[in-house]
């Protein structure tokens, strides 16, 4: 039976009109006034919804859709037979094409910017913005080179439900690498473990890791930039199998050829890197800028820290700092310094205020900002543009197809 307006509780039923993409990977939709937030369906379609969550002080309801009573153009069948209401959360688009999915991320990406940063990003950049295929997967699919594997009380690997605890026991993953799936991960129980890790590296076979006792070893990692104008060659970097590195096998590539190419660092110029990781663009700019120059990476995380001063050992004009990075700009800014270049490829919440005001105030002529989060990105584009510095350029990549991540490249210069 279909809930009246004052009957929306957990498990009730309402037929919406469905509005548009949110970001999240749900859509908005009304019922008497009460905002839903709808997972598996599109903007335009109407829906049957169960109400699965209510938000803080009953402001906003969260819901899936578990009937289309009317579709929207781009509705196709799920791939994956573990996709859908109640059962693996991880992924949010399955049931839309692939152009249509980058058209829903376009649309965020441009609500976010106009809403956070007061952009109108089309009219700003002069051109649309559109959401590209990053080179590496299958129409969307076996793109995951890094997948942790939830193991329930019995051992048995799985995938969680959205928002939840709770384990969905799967066969299979179709965003997974199929050399993930190829090591057995889903056929073997794992007793005592709590996860487990599969990694697929660029270099060597893939490692699979338990969760919490199992040892964590070094893989490496090739980013392929001989091809670039002038070349850098390509970098080989380790990692630790459970630190961070990007999971689409054609997103290390794709992003900081991308930095390089509007940043055009020179022989001599003295470029940040921040949050910097094992050091991949720290590694890319110091053969640009050469002995002549200076590379300065900071990074918080120890075990990353490690690896990035083993990566850079044989850059001498290459300093690897382990800090806060609002704690080493601030010290950087009370020095007085200076530097030529600043690339940041921060965690989904962003650089923050701070660390944006402190970057104008290190007066760089160019900075290349790496997001996860569109919105993140908007309100630090907001923070920098306070301090005199404008985008002048922006891409988005699909990296992280049937889901609704995607990653951003952007670029700021100082305010003409």
């Amino acid at each position: 039976m279909t809930a009246g307006a004052d009957e929306l509780v957990v498990g009730a039923s309402v037929e919406v009109e469905v509005g548009p993409v949110a970001h999240g990977g749900h859509c908005v939709a009304r019922h008497h006034g009460q905002v839903l937030f709808v997972r598996h369906t599109l903007p335009g379609e109407r829906v049957r919804a169960v109400v699965t969550e209510i938000g803080p002080r009953g402001r906003f309801l969260r819901a899936d859709a578990v009937e289309v009573l009317e579709a929207a153009p781009g509705r196709v069948e799920r791939p994956c037979p573990w996709s859908g209401p109640g059962l693996c959360g991880g992924c949010d688009w399955q049931h839309v094409d692939l152009t249509a999915q980058r058209a829903l991320k376009r649309a965020v990406i441009l609500e976010q910017f106009s809403r956070l940063a007061d952009l109108d990003l089309t009219a700003h950049l002069g051109r649309e913005v559109e959401v590209e295929a990053v080179p590496g997967d299958r129409d969307g699919l076996g793109w995951r080179t890094r997948v942790e594997f939830a193991v329930d009380q019995d051992g048995r690997p799985g995938l969680r439900r959205h928002r939840s605890h709770d384990i969905v026991p799967v066969d299979t993953c179709l965003i997974a690498d199929p050399r993930v799936l190829g090591t057995g991960v889903l056929e073997t129980i794992h007793p005592g473990s709590t996860a487990v890790d599969v990694i697929v590296p660029s270099v060597g076979e893939p490692v699979v890791v338990e969760v919490p006792d199992g040892p964590v070893p070094v893989v490496r990692e090739r980013v392929a930039l001989s091809a670039l104008t002038p070349p850098v060659g390509d970098l080989e970097l380790e990692v630790s199998a459970r630190g961070f590195w990007q999971v689409h096998p054609g997103a290390a590539r794709t992003f900081v050829s991308t930095v390089l190419d509007w940043l055009a660092p020179q022989p001599g110029e003295r470029a940040l890197d921040l949050y910097a990781g094992v050091g991949v663009f720290a590694a890319a700019l110091a053969r640009r800028v050469g002995p002549q120059g200076m590379v300065t990476a900071i990074e918080g995380d120890r075990v990353a820290t490690e690896h990035a001063r083993d990566n850079l050992a044989a850059s001498g004009w290459v300093e690897v700092v382990r800090d806060r990075v609002d704690r080493a700009t601030r010290r950087l800014v009370r020095a007085g310094s200076t530097v030529d270049l600043v690339v940041l490829d921060p965690p989904r919440t962003g650089a923050g205020r701070q660390v944006c005001r402190d970057l104008a105030a290190l007066r760089p002529r160019a900075i290349g900002y790496v997001a996860c989060d569109p919105a993140a990105l908007a309100r630090d584009v907001g923070y920098l543009a306070e301090q005199g510095y404008t985008l002048t350029d922006l891409r988005a990549f699909d990296a992280f197809p049937m889901t609704h991540h995607m990653e951003l490249v952007a670029v700021l210069h100082p305010t003409p």
